[in-house]
């Protein structure tokens, strides 16, 4: 049996009915902003705000706001048409207000943005409650105290955003008015949901799920929260199906709960297997958490998790402990009319169920923080995340302390999804563009490395994508060059190891810094192809220059030229073995860059049946193996 044997090939009714199968029991829960962690009594504030720019800053307060002159759609940026703005000029500052109905009770209420891009200060009926800088990640405030009697509010935020400002996490926002080559339109203010919900005085504020395969258990984590801490214990019952795995219940000691729950072995290989989560068999565990006094239930949610690892042994991949050939699309995450925020949930679910019916096992969520609702749905479909933490472009002190910020927190709010299996913290050296000469460079790659692993030591971490590497368990590799001949020749059995690390300079970088050779890591072809091929009419032919209307690393003109070119890519990479994975470029057409797979309203360029078909190639079959 080849070492490949979890990558099997499936057929594409086999690929649709597991979609089918697993995302059948969604329910009721399915647009919960806040997947692992949903209570009953929440309700979104999306909708209509009232909007007005604010580019000189004149206002502080929201009492000096007299005018509303627009309204907008939330949580759509400002920048995309769907937010009823769609102004893409150089906006610094902004104010957002609206009105909502919530009674005043014994209960506390929270309020929680998912994503202000990038600093925001929140004010409810006139009364400060929090503020929040980093464009990616999310915030709340306990509102209780700041609520009117009559059951009618009002929530204001403030929001700037530098658009010239490059020592800040800001991905592939551009910095110019219009889009070029590999930059895209801005994203300012709210672009994910904002939601009210309501807990009691004492409740559950976080739980953290960490699996442990070769011990077949789980580590439970819950943070407490409240007005009393006396004789409180926490209930957790896991269920696979209608089968109870875990029904315990835990003091509360120091306002938490940190237990490691051993399930009941099944033994056998085949048994075990029906528990581990992985793209072919997205086994969830469900699990519902109620804090108690006494005999009393105070506060109850729902959560999942699942029994999953990823790591690295020697040169490969490793998923449950057995060898994963990683086969990544590199997605972008935007959308025509909605820009970085997804049109709909929806929309975040049909992207997942596309990588999936081309054939792709995961994909590289690149320059982005993504929603919780596409981890939810990579979780319950089957498929693998790598997470990436957008870039800043200027090396500063600020710039790294903000990186450190933020990366702490996605890493926070992302961890017990059993989808993710990667973090990358740098792309391409972007942000530290110094690394071959400044050591403080080199230190903050290391640094973040280090503090990743120190944060989440059960997922491998590529400290800096594409090149020079240095403290990383993955050496990623990116490499554009459409002759496969070529790659053959770089990558290929005669080539060794030392040969390729001493000669390989792609973008004209080194692939390792000095002091850090190649320890045996993986080494995974994590960007190529980049194939354009536009389905709309053009009035230009070239596409390689910053100013032509669409851009890629390489062209077809044609569409059986463009499935010829994918495939002859596929199968080459597909048969080296020194690779134990790659991520192609890309999953969808994204503004002038025309190298996706899809268009940008994801339609496929070419049947999705022959992308599949290339991209399901497996090494088990091309190396003979049985």
């Amino acid at each position: 049996m080849s070492e490949w044997h979890l990558d099997e090939v499936n057929s594409d009714i086999e690929t649709k009915t597991a979609i089918a199968d697993s995302s059948a029991d969604a329910g009721e829960d399915e647009a919960y902003p806040r997947p692992q962690l949903r209570r009953a009594r929440w309700t979104s504030l999306d909708g209509p705000w009232r909007f007005v720019f604010d580019n000189e800053k004149k206002f502080a307060q929201p009492q000096e706001v007299a005018d509303w002159p627009l309204r907008i759609v939330v949580p759509f940026p400002i920048e995309s048409k769907a937010s009823g703005i769609g102004d893409r000029g150089f906006h610094k500052a902004c104010w957002y207000e609206r009105d909502f109905n919530v009674e005043k009770s014994d209960s506390r209420v929270i309020l929680h943005f998912g994503a202000v891009d990038y600093s925001a200060r929140v004010w409810v009926n006139g009364i400060y409650v929090t503020s929040h800088e980093g464009g990616h990640t999310p915030f709340s405030a306990d509102i209780t105290h700041a609520l009117n009697a009559s059951g009618m509010q009002t929530v204001t935020v403030h929001v700037e955003d530098d658009p010239h400002e490059l020592n800040k996490p800001r991905g592939k926002q551009d910095w110019q008015l219009e889009p070029h080559s590999i930059w895209y339109p801005r994203t300012t203010g709210i672009w994910q949901t904002v939601w009210i919900e309501e807990v009691p005085r004492t409740y559950i504020h976080k739980i953290r799920w960490t699996p442990h395969v070769e011990g077949f258990a789980l580590t439970f984590e819950a943070r407490i929260v409240g007005d009393s801490m006396d004789g409180l214990s926490i209930e957790v019952c896991i269920r696979h199906g209608e089968r109870v795995l875990v029904d315990d219940r835990y003091r509360v000691i120091d306002n938490e709960v940190d237990r490691r729950l051993i399930l009941s072995d099944p033994g056998i290989d085949d048994f075990r297997n029906e528990l581990l989560w992985s793209p072919e068999k997205p086994q969830l565990l469900d699990a519902t958490i109620r804090l108690m006094r006494g005999a009393e239930v105070i506060d109850q949610c729902h959560s999942y998790t699942a029994l999953r690892s990823a790591g690295v042994l020697r040169d490969r991949f490793m998923l449950n402990g057995r060898p994963y050939l990683l086969k990544l699309v590199l997605d972008q995450g935007y959308w025509p009319d909605t820009l970085l925020a997804a049109p709909n949930d929806a929309a975040l679910r049909r992207d997942v169920e596309l990588a999936k019916a081309m054939g792709f096992n995961g994909v590289r969520k690149h320059q982005k923080i993504e929603s919780p609702r596409y981890l939810y749905w990579a979780d319950r479909l089957g498929l693998l995340v790598w997470e990436e933490m957008p870039s800043s472009y200027r090396f500063t002190r600020t710039a790294i302390k903000r990186m450190l910020k933020e990366w702490s927190e996605a890493i926070e709010r992302d961890f017990s999804h059993p989808c993710i299996i990667t973090w990358v913290p740098f792309n391409e050296s972007w942000g530290v563009p110094e690394l071959t000469s400044v050591g403080a460079h080199q230190h903050a790659v290391d640094a973040l490395y280090h503090l990743t692993k120190t944060l989440d030591p059960t997922r491998p971490v590529i400290g800096n994508d594409g090149w020079e590497s240095s403290a990383t368990d993955i050496i990623g590799i990116h490499d554009y060059d459409a002759n496969t001949h070529h790659l053959r020749q770089r990558y290929g059995p005669e080539v060794t190891t030392e040969q390729l690390f001493d000669r390989r300079r792609p973008g004209g970088k080194v692939l390792t810094l000095d002091g850090y050779p190649h320890r045996g890591q993986p080494i995974v072809l994590t960007e190529f192809g980049g194939i354009a091929f536009d389905t709309r009419p053009r009035h230009s032919s070239d596409i390689s220059g910053e100013t032509s209307e669409i851009w890629g690393y390489s062209v077809a003109e044609a569409a059986d030229e463009f499935a010829r070119k994918f495939h002859d890519l596929i199968e080459v990479v597909t048969h080296t073995a020194l690779f134990s994975g790659y991520c192609y470029t890309q999953f969808a057409d994204t503004f002038q860059e025309a190298n996706g797979l899809l268009t940008a309203d994801r339609e496929p360029k070419i049947p999705i049946e022959q992308i599949a078909r290339a991209v399901r190639m497996s090494r088990t079959h091309i190396q003979g193996a049985s």
